[in-house]
């Protein structure tokens, strides 16, 4: 279903073509990383510290070295050591630890060997001698005065202080009579939240495979949400020159935020250069759940002033992120994030702190979804005492065009309320709730970025276009660049062949994150197309004995009065003769992204001798501005909506006292399966974002940020108690319900 504003016709925009790339994938053809062998390949193995915080005394690597099969061994000795002031320390010192361990998992050496089983013999032969360091795995560890530190390379960013710190950020924000407004209030509800850290998920390892030539260049297959960003990381870690990296994009198995980073090439790059032969790493799930990054775990505390009629006059809060071992911007990314909601009176802080755990990395709408977490599940608590429909109470109180956010920052045309409504009018929310069942509402936001991409558009001597980019593909961006491309050439969308290029083919383009893909790359393809079209114009005119102004483009063709249409497939099979191969390149750092909200609808029944938690329904309204391509920003809604289910019951890193992850694995790390969820019904609203020609707002963060608050909603009017802690697990469930 979707909400539209008046908004122009389109042609092509809006519909729902079979993906280009979707072949390919249906029957195996598509290649992932791992799927590449070169001649000569070698296989490459890494050893991981058992400890979580430690001191490298010595590492000895002269048994494996000898061992059969091995030929090479790296350590942190054989890369830079980078500054602490060097924007990529961080990443250096997670891909090889440095020494000190920071965590269970941390790389320490890697060899690469003839057999993958070879390379993991010799890994496991290597000697280290460790001393023991504290560890400290919480939050509230971290912060308590004369806590042992994490890392003593960090330093609280924006703090312009050089003492080591186990802060990362602290975001403090304030605006209004906050102490006033809670004076004079008729509802105080307060309340303390805690959430797991939790992994992305996604099915793919990470992998990569690196040939180091004798001319001393490196060429690079990833799968990564950023091949530059790995060209630029990776050169960095090894201290070389950016040109001579060049990276092919792989396909990538999801990454949902956690592969806009780098763990493993420049290990095989070194391995490589070393061994004079391609070096291939592939991440078993163990390595990927004990050494990448999962979304920080967090604790809030929360307090919202409100008169008896529903108005939300202030905000105080405190909300904090685990962050792993190294500097991180969840708190500050967290503090951005609320944005819901016009509270004339606000106090909030946001603070990061470190922890002897992997680094955290983005998990779609990082920081969002805890910060909403929290902040929803009390606005639902007031509507609860007042009795009040929880959606008549955010529109009361949900902001518009103009409103500031939590930052100061006006907000652009929104399409919160539109999203509220459809909610409201939706036949889930108007229909009764079943007999032993709750009815809960969640809502969320992100504020989605622009940044820098190019894209080339070649036309060919037939008519048919080629649409080059640099994003890769993780929701279905290629479709929407021939879309887009299809509206402003006026060709048939099938006649468009998109393609993600490597570092070398194509212009600069900065990670897929922050949902922009489809916001900036597709601006630049539609910049480059009407500068196109411009060259199709002024071609025609020479064709038809015209001037340039006297023609126009429509449909696909060039029109001049008293000339019959010059389709486009004739001109270009004329552009030898009219002035040469007709391509253009676009590169820009979009402004003007336009946020993104979206409004959750769930009914659940919970189980009160078992206390699981069964979700029965569930609704999602989202503004995308414009959807280019309605079933992937649905699949988006859809994707966004059961990861944050799992967050909300299942998912959740188990440690021991000494920082060993107890449940590295699929069978212990309870992702959702299809039998745990409900088609997942949506309704795509559209307020066109104006700063884009075709209105895009970026929609593949957004749709993470309801869930756990909306189910958290439907407990507590399930079982009479609010549940505060994530994941809702069964124990849990119980707990709450035995305190009645």
């Amino acid at each position: 279903m979707t909400v539209t504003e008046d908004r122009p016709s389109y042609k092509w925009v809006g519909t729902r073509p079979i993906r280009h790339d979707g072949y390919d994938k249906v029957v195996g053809k598509a290649r992932f990383a791992a799927d590449l062998n070169l001649p000569g390949q070698l296989h490459a193995a890494i050893l991981r510290s058992p400890h979580g915080h430690a001191r490298i005394l010595s590492i000895d690597t002269s048994t494996a070295e000898a061992m059969p099969g091995v030929k090479a061994v790296v350590t942190a000795a054989d890369f830079p050591a980078l500054d602490v002031g060097n924007p990529e320390h961080d990443v250096a010192m997670n891909l090889m630890a440095r020494d000190v361990v920071l965590y269970v998992g941390h790389a320490l050496a890697a060899v690469a060997a003839s057999t993958r089983a070879e390379a993991q013999a010799a890994a496991a032969a290597i000697e280290v001698e460790y001393e023991l360091l504290p560890v400290v795995l919480s939050l509230d560890e971290s912060m308590a005065d004369g806590a042992p530190l994490v890392n003593d390379d960090n330093r609280t960013a924006f703090s312009g202080s050089d003492e080591p710190s186990n802060l990362a950020t602290v975001t403090p924000l304030e605006r209004g009579d906050v102490d006033g407004a809670f004076e004079a209030a008729d509802l105080i509800v307060e309340r303390e939240f805690d959430t797991a850290w939790v992994h992305q998920g996604y099915i793919e390892p990470h992998a990569c495979v690196v040939d180091v030539g004798a001319d001393g260049k490196a060429d690079i297959w990833a799968s990564s949400q950023g091949h530059f960003r790995v060209r630029s990381q990776t050169a960095a870690v090894l201290g070389w020159d950016t040109a001579r990296v060049k990276v092919t994009p792989a396909e990538i198995g999801g990454g949902f935020g956690g592969k806009t980073t780098i763990y493993l090439e420049p290990v095989a790059a070194r391995l490589s250069e070393k061994s004079g032969r391609p070096v291939k790493i592939t991440m078993s799930r163990d390595e990927v759940l004990r050494a990448t990054g999962p979304a920080p775990a967090s604790k809030a505390r929360i307090r919202i002033a409100a008169t008896n009629d529903g108005e939300l006059t202030a905000i105080d809060g405190w909300i904090g992120y685990a962050v792993g071992c190294t500097n991180d911007m969840a708190g500050f990314i967290g503090a951005m994030s609320v944005a819901s909601y016009r509270f004339p009176n606000l106090k909030l802080e946001a603070v990061a702190a470190l922890t002897n755990t992997p680094k955290s990395a983005a998990y779609r709408a990082p920081s969002a979804p805890q910060a909403a977490f929290a902040i929803e599940s009390v606005i639902d608590e007031i509507a609860q005492l007042l009795e009040m429909d929880p959606i008549d109470l955010r529109l009361k109180n949900a902001v518009v065009e103009g409103d500031p956010t939590a930052m100061g920052s006006p907000h652009p045309r929104i399409g919160f309320v539109e999203c509220l409504e459809a909610i409201r009018d939706s036949d889930h929310y108007r229909s009764p709730v079943p007999e032993g069942t709750a009815r809960g509402v969640g809502s969320g936001f992100w504020f989605n970025i622009g940044e820098q991409s190019s894209a080339t558009v070649n036309l060919n001597e037939d008519g048919t276009a080629t649409v080059i980019t640099g994003s890769p593909d993780i929701g279905g961006s290629r479709a929407s660049m021939a879309l887009m491309a299809a509206e402003e050439l006026g060709i048939d969308v099938y006649r468009i062949t998109p393609v993600v290029a490597d570092t070398e083919s194509v212009g600069f383009t900065d990670v897929t994150e922050g949902s922009r893909a489809t916001f900036a790359t597709g601006m630049a393809v539609v910049n480059a197309c009407r500068e196109l079209i411009d060259q199709l114009k002024t071609r025609a005119a020479t064709i038809l004995g015209v001037e340039a102004d006297a023609v126009d483009w429509v449909d696909g063709a060039a029109v001049a009065e008293d000339k019959d249409p010059l389709p486009l497939a004739d001109i270009t099979a004329k552009a030898k003769s009219t002035g040469g191969p007709l391509t253009v390149t676009a590169s820009l750092n979009a402004g003007g992204a336009g946020p993104s909200f979206a409004v959750h609808c769930c009914d659940v029944a919970v189980d009160e001798e078992t206390g699981q938690v069964t979700v029965l329904r569930y609704t999602t309204a989202q503004d995308a501005g414009t959807a280019i391509h309605p079933s992937y920003v649905e699949g988006q809604m859809q994707g966004g909506t059961a990861q944050g289910i799992g967050w909300a019951l299942n998912e959740e890193y188990v440690y021991d006292d000494d920082g060993t992850m107890l449940n590295a694995s699929f069978l212990d790390y309870r992702v959702p399966v299809a039998s745990d969820l409900p088609m997942i019904e949506t309704i795509i609203v559209e307020v066109p974002n104006p700063a884009h020609p075709y209105g895009v707002r970026g929609v593949g963060e957004t749709g993470i940020v309801p869930p756990m608050a909306t189910i958290a909603n439907a407990v507590s009017r399930a079982t009479g108690a609010r549940l505060t802690s994530l994941p809702m697990s069964p124990p849990k469930v119980l707990a709450v319900l035995d305190d009645r």
